[in-house]
């Protein structure tokens, strides 16, 4: 397949990429870890690290070469294999931490930034290998430095699997406390899903899944800012105007990430996969997210009108996307974090952004509650209710929807915790002081919503 671009096409993604902070967020290479399964875990786990060191042995290098080539920014290159709980089934928690480790060392060995697919998907019940590797994360993610990990709690063909949900809110607990001299950095490594996709690159959350490739490359864009600056140059647009700007900036940023995908997938001989064509901000001034819904005329992100203008941008995006290419895939829409956009810490901070209001507007968005402190006294409960809660809205909604968290053990609402690079930081964020406990304890399974009848 040829993509050929206009003259002005390229000038205009020259501006996108030197002054409105346009990117690749990342490449991710995935690869699968079905034929690493030994008996002995000291041989399993050199055969998962010597697969993933063979397989993605070029990917930095390849990353390099492409931004060099095509001038464009590739700020991270992954890997996401095979969920873990799957392709080391017969293990015990403790075997599932020296599979981590493995991860860990090939990470280090391939220089990049994170690997994705310690992960069990536990939507109607556990298997061992599900419990063993649950039970092991606060461990694995609290001693292992690129590591991320996920668990999907329901779909919407099975509902929510209600003892998983209390689980990850134990573990997401246990986690921060492991890493509490890190303002629980651990937990920001974990996300919980509901309707996970098998080929998302962004992580915490990527994994391979069981019905992709033996090894695929997929590649995440960005691109906020230059949203962002298209909505603030047309403040008179009306809203079927200011949607058709956003499709066509859409699908500008789409065809780069598809030929940026296509060349790397050339150059390792690796099929390409999909292009997620998701808004995903930074901390850096001017890649907001809540900026772009501030340009569209709210005075903070979170005041009222919120959740329409989000929903205009996510609906916007995908149609732009869909448009410039074939394989999209992923989460694609509109991330809302709050530590990794400095829009929205902003609105936290003044009072205008609060948990409620971030779950509604997860409702319109292309995740769900992202990178969001909570106090440190914050109970098992509680998380998991707030898991429960965004579970139904991915559930009922037939889309993704997911929560990661980072309990900030010793703080309470309004302090701060701090991440770097990336994950920023971010306030802690106030909770209901009202208890979920009996409710979250009655266990069993909420069942799949009559939507889920469609065959």
């Amino acid at each position: 397949m040829t993509i050929t671009f206009a003259r002005e096409e390229i000038q205009q993604t020259i501006k996108m990429i030197h002054e409105e902070n346009l990117d690749i967020r990342t490449i991710t290479m995935g690869i699968s870890l079905l034929d690493c399964l030994a008996e002995d875990v000291n041989r399993l786990e050199q055969k998962i690290y010597d697969k993933i060191v063979r397989k993605a042995s070029r990917l930095v290098t390849v990353g390099e070469q492409m931004s060099s080539r095509f001038g464009i920014p590739i700020i991270n290159k992954r890997v996401s294999v095979t969920p873990v709980a799957i392709a080391a089934a017969h293990l015990t928690s403790e075997g599932m931490v020296r599979v981590a480790r493995a991860l860990d060392r090939a990470a280090g060995e391939l220089g990049i930034n994170f690997i994705g697919g310690f992960s069990a998907l536990v939507q109607k019940g556990f298997t061992a290998g599900d419990a063993a590797l649950i039970e092991a994360i606060p461990q694995a993610l609290s001693e292992t430095r690129f590591v991320c990990s996920s668990v999907n709690i329901g779909t919407t063909k099975a509902g929510i699997n209600m003892d998983a949900v209390l689980k990850m809110g134990e573990v997401i607990l246990s986690s921060a406390l492991k890493t509490s001299d890190q303002d629980g950095i651990a937990a920001a490594k974990l996300v919980v899903f509901c309707n996970a996709p098998e080929d998302n690159p962004f992580m915490a959350g990527a994994f391979h899944g069981v019905g992709e490739p033996e090894c695929v490359i997929n590649v995440g864009v960005s691109g906020p800012g230059v949203v962002a600056k298209v909505v603030k140059e047309y403040p008179n647009a009306d809203f079927g105007e200011l949607s058709n700007l956003i499709k066509q900036t859409a699908f500008k940023i789409t065809r780069m990430g598809e030929l940026i995908g296509r060349a790397a997938s050339k150059a390792l001989n690796v099929p390409f996969g999909i292009v997620d064509l998701s808004l995903a901000p930074t901390p850096a001034i001017g890649d907001s997210v809540a900026e772009i819904l501030e340009n569209m005329g709210l005075e903070r992100c979170g005041t009222h009108g919120t959740t329409a203008a989000l929903a205009l941008l996510n609906d916007a995006v995908k149609k732009g996307g869909a448009m410039a290419s074939s394989h999209v895939g992923g989460l694609s829409g509109a991330f809302i974090p709050v530590s990794e956009d400095a829009g929205m810490v902003n609105a936290v901070e003044v009072g205008a952004l609060t948990l409620d209001k971030l779950e509604a507007m997860t409702c319109v968005c292309s995740v769900g509650l992202d990178m969001i402190a909570l106090p440190g006294d914050v109970s098992a409960e509680t998380i998991a209710a707030i898991i429960a809660d965004e579970a139904a809205i991915g559930m009922i909604n037939k889309k993704t929807t997911a929560v990661r968290i980072i309990p900030a053990i010793g703080k309470k609402a309004g302090e701060r915790v701090e991440f770097g690079g990336l994950l920023g930081g971010a306030p802690v964020m106030d909770v209901h002081p009202f208890s979920s406990q009996m409710f979250i304890r009655r266990g069993g399974r909420i069942p799949a919503p009559i939507t889920s009848l469609s065959n």
